[in-house]
């Protein structure tokens, strides 16, 4: 048997195709005797909506979509995203909607993603990360028309509603920290530079550095990867004049980063501080634990979960979210530089 359809459905019942997709479009119109008999019919068939066919009608395709264009490997193994993930969809499931995901080699394929989506009508709206400088997705799902939250800022982002943290305030609040123990050397093992929140935190480490009299300060472009990560510490440690604290952009790396300390002798915190951009039960299990910013992730993405909820009711609505600044957790990978 081929794909089945609202005739053979009504067939089946016994009803009008009229009465099948009342019930089926959860409309009034039909007794509940009616719906319940229809319904059944329907899961009996194994009855799926056709996307063409539900465009066409108004009706929502009951999922959001979320397309990814940053190596599969990578996101794999960051628990960021999995949280992340995990309270978007526990807020959409209390909706009874689908988070799509899809993970793609480049913006251009992701801005591909969105076109056709939109135009299959697989979903009733998109969750925005890695917000980019001039990023050229803005105006792709604004002409779209696509309910669309963005998660990162500062400020709204064209007409489409933020869920932003402050990374320029997260990340004096480490350099603070550090230069107040006694740091002068600080590298920092940033993302990717195309990305806005690294180019913030690239430039507050740069304005820290000149106001707390630091004598070195710099960051280092990486993909967020273990492998980078690791490279790129062992490149650092093996300086003549090597920083005595270093702040990693992600936790993974900043595990990596204290394997290679171990390997190559380097003791943290005694000889090293190193800082987490992100905490996880990964900074928490390593030996020493490490110091880390802090936030819920799992309650953002139940917030920007809910916030794409409202945009996908008043699509209109032009909301900005500023959460709270993840605060520093100090474990012991920090301590005082030797002198």
């Amino acid at each position: 048997m081929g794909r089945p359809t609202i005739a053979d459905i009504a067939r089946q019942a016994g009803v009008s195709k009229g009465a099948v997709s009342f019930a089926l479009n959860g409309r009034p119109g039909v007794s509940e005797q009616t719906r319940e008999r229809i319904l059944r019919v329907a899961q009996e068939m194994n009855w799926r909506p056709h996307s063409a066919a539900r465009a066409l009608g108004g009706a929502r395709a009951g999922a959001v979509g979320l397309v990814l264009a940053r190596p599969a490997r990578t996101v794999g193994v960051e628990p960021f995203f999995a949280q992340l993930l995990s309270g978007l969809q526990a807020e959409l499931s209390t909706r009874s909607t689908a988070l799509q995901l899809l993970v793609v080699e480049d913006t251009a394929a992701e801005i591909e993603v969105y076109r056709r989506w939109s135009s299959e009508h697989r979903v009733d709206g998109f969750v925005l990360v890695d917000l980019q400088v001039r990023d050229p997705r803005i105006a792709v799902l604004e002409e779209l028309a696509m309910p669309t939250v963005v998660l990162g800022g500062p400020r709204r982002q064209g007409s489409l509603p933020t869920v932003w943290a402050d990374d320029r305030a997260a990340m004096l609040s480490i350099v603070e920290y550090l230069a107040a123990l006694g740091h002068r050397r600080i590298a920092h093992l940033a993302g990717l530079p195309a990305f806005l929140h690294t180019q913030r935190r690239i430039r507050a480490l740069r304005d820290a550095a000149r106001r707390l009299d630091l004598v070195e300060a710099y960051s280092v472009p990486t993909d967020f990867s273990d492998a980078e990560g690791a490279a790129a510490t062992r490149a650092l440690l093996a300086r003549r004049e090597r920083p005595t604290a270093i702040v990693y952009d992600s936790d993974v790396m900043a595990v990596a980063g204290l394997g290679v300390a171990a390997e190559m002798g380097v003791a943290v915190p005694a000889e090293l501080s190193l800082v987490s951009f992100d905490d996880s039960v990964l900074a928490r299990i390593v030996h020493p634990p490490l110091t880390a910013l802090t936030r819920d992730t799992f309650a953002l993405g139940e917030l920007v979960a809910r916030t794409l909820l409202a945009a996908i009711e008043d699509p209109l609505s032009q909301v900005e979210l500023k959460t709270a600044t993840p605060r520093l957790t100090v474990r012991e990978s920090t301590a005082m530089p030797r002198r």
